[in-house]
């Protein structure tokens, strides 16, 4: 035999000389869910691999992964019943907690990137990521809304503004409002193939934002459909988005790699709180190694094509690709 592929994976020096892709803490955005009060931690059942977080524990939680390599943050807020209603006032209100602990943490912080979510669910009464009217999601009612929430985020000091809302139409609304408001620097990260999926459930139980009636299939797209993600990211990069969103992302690399092969934009992909879930609940059932899982499933989404990855593991992957350093 000529040919012989396993003289290149003979040794790990060799096999590091040839090796394809490669995954850091630099391409990781770490997940926070925060909670108004002080010093709380609360678990998550269904997401054992993450907390609810007031803000004196974020900035805890951020100077620790920041000693780990983990530079970049996506914050959720979890929104008490009282303060909801039908079109979201406490998303832009003066007083809204969320928009507080922003600013602290790029006080406190200046060197990370600092990601939000822009939809209606959280704050809304009827749990929808647009404004619902007679059981309809309205598209374009709700784009002034969105727009308002996202230039106070803005104010707020987030560096990337994340539409996942779905709605048509919204990055280029968004984007004509944060520039008229003259935040022209500040990035949007678009939900561009945002999934009708079922692997969503923790992120709903950690922040109690389920709709309270029907589901959200007329705005997230088909999980049967791959062209459509290629629509969807025409639209976005003409509407001005700076980087362009799959998700979920374990169970949709072929989505991924459209983008990536049709678009010279950075692809992010939300590796979702249930794919993360079934992770750990194999490997606390000892059917997986963790140590071995975990890193083998980011790579998988860093050779698909990801450039930045929104992951629950974020942090574990950072502790233990520095204690391999």
């Amino acid at each position: 035999m000529i040919k012989r592929p396993r003289r290149n994976r003979q040794s790990e020096a060799i096999r590091s000389l040839v090796r394809e892709t490669h995954l850091t803490p630099d391409h990781l955005v770490q997940p926070l869910f925060l909670v108004d009060g002080k010093n709380i931690r609360e678990d998550i059942p269904s997401l054992p691999v993450s907390q609810r977080l007031s803000v004196d524990q974020v900035l805890r939680e951020v100077e620790e992964c920041l000693d780990l390599g983990v530079r970049s943050f996506m914050m959720f807020p979890a929104i008490p019943e009282a303060l909801k209603d039908a079109t979201a006032t406490y998303s832009y209100h003066e007083d809204n907690f969320y928009l507080h602990a922003a600013r602290q943490v790029k006080e406190r912080y200046p060197e990370i990137c600092l990601i939000s979510d822009v939809a209606m669910d959280p704050y809304s009464s009827d749990g929808h990521d647009g404004l619902v009217r007679d059981g309809e999601i309205l598209n374009d009612e709700s784009l002034p809304i969105l727009a308002r929430m996202g230039v106070a985020q803005a104010q707020a000091g987030f560096d990337l503004l994340g539409p996942s809302d779905m709605m048509d139409g919204r990055v280029g609304f968004l984007r004509e409002s944060l520039d008229e408001a003259g935040y022209t620097k500040t990035g949007i990260m678009s939900y561009t193939a945002k999934y009708a999926s079922a692997f969503y459930g923790p992120f709903r139980d950690a922040l109690d934002s389920a709709p309270k009636a029907g589901d959200k299939k007329t705005y997230q797209m088909d999980p049967a459909n791959r062209r459509e993600a290629l629509i969807e990211a025409r639209l976005d990069e003409s509407e001005g988005a700076d980087f362009l969103m799959v998700k979920p992302a374990l169970h949709y690399l072929d989505v991924i790699k459209s983008l990536k092969d049709h678009s010279s934009l950075p692809i992010a992909a939300y590796h979702v709180s249930g794919e993360c879930a079934m992770l750990v609940a194999a490997c606390q059932n000892g059917w997986l190694d963790y140590e071995t899982a975990m890193p083998e499933t980011l790579l998988s989404l860093r050779r698909a094509g990801t450039d930045a990855i929104i992951t629950y593991f974020a942090k574990d992957f950072a502790h233990q690709f520095k204690a391999r350093e």
